[in-house]
């Protein structure tokens, strides 16, 4: 009786053994495949060969657009903006293959010093990119994206969303700013648009959470523009209150932010929020 106990430990133990290292194999794939999905992704941006094809889907999206722009009495509505060109500006060249590959790309960001070097997205779906990645796939990692409610362009702050991965990816990092000294030595962050590149400085590392509607409490995630110079003041003060640490970089009113956001875990709901502001 007393050996057929041990064996049968010995064989819960090996089961249990079995299904840890299976689900180890599968996360180290899930990883691999990643980082070989985000070298593709900036490969797309190094080659010309997109030229021919991306003048022939302009053609093509103008010829769409002008068919759905025709009043009843045959008429063309003129003065819209070319499908992938912002007010009659046109996409950068290194975007251009992306953006082909798939309409939703809203432009790419990279944190010196980390993984971080993705392109961010933004669809009518909030939830959408969350679950899905570049090619639409059901993805755990999902892709960095903003809500559609965002003005890249025109707009004071915009926050983009990301997953803390456990392995580093999406911004799985962005936690190394915990710590003054790794902000010291990677205080620049990049964010392109589309249509244009831009650099930002980082202003402020803090923690907070996803408060309740009726919460009495500052929501940096619902920060987006400032119509006033108090409506600006209240975030800047209250972020610069927050942070972790002074990282001595100071704004004014017609300054413009960017805002990282991503789970953690110090209290339910927690987030860590990374904050800059855009110096050209």
């Amino acid at each position: 009786m007393k050996h057929r106990k041990i064996k049968i430990i010995r064989a819960f133990c090996l089961i249990v053994m079995l299904a840890c290292l299976i689900r180890i194999g599968q996360a180290c794939v899930l990883s691999v495949r990643q980082g070989e999905k985000q070298r593709e992704l900036k490969s797309m941006m190094e080659h010309d060969w997109v030229q021919d094809s991306w003048q022939g889907r302009v053609e093509q999206e103008r010829a769409v657009e002008a068919d759905r722009q025709k009043s009843d009495e045959g008429k063309t509505i003129s003065g819209n903006a070319v499908p992938g060109e912002e007010g009659g500006h046109p996409i950068l060249k290194k975007y251009k293959a992306l953006y082909m590959e798939n309409g939703d790309v809203a432009g790419w960001l990279t944190v010196e010093g980390t993984k971080i070097d993705y392109p961010v997205m933004q669809c009518g779906d909030d939830e959408y990119y969350l679950h899905h990645d570049f090619d639409g796939k059901d993805s755990k990692y999902g892709c960095l994206y903003v809500r559609e409610r965002a003005d890249l362009e025109n707009g004071t702050n915009f926050v983009i969303y990301g997953h803390n991965m456990k392995d580093g990816n999406m911004f799985g990092e962005l936690d190394l700013y915990l710590e003054e000294e790794f902000y010291r030595e990677h205080p620049d962050v990049s964010f392109d648009t589309l249509y244009e590149e831009r650099s930002y400085k980082i202003l402020a590392v803090f923690r907070s959470q996803v408060y309740s509607e009726d919460a009495d409490a500052f929501k940096y995630y619902q920060f987006y523009g400032a119509d006033t110079e108090e409506e600006f003041d209240d975030f800047y003060e209250n972020v610069k209150a927050l942070s972790l640490y002074d990282t001595g970089v100071t704004a004014k009113f017609g300054d413009t932010f960017l805002t990282l956001s991503t789970c953690a875990y110090h209290v339910n709901n927690g987030r860590l929020v990374v904050v800059a502001k855009r110096v050209e």
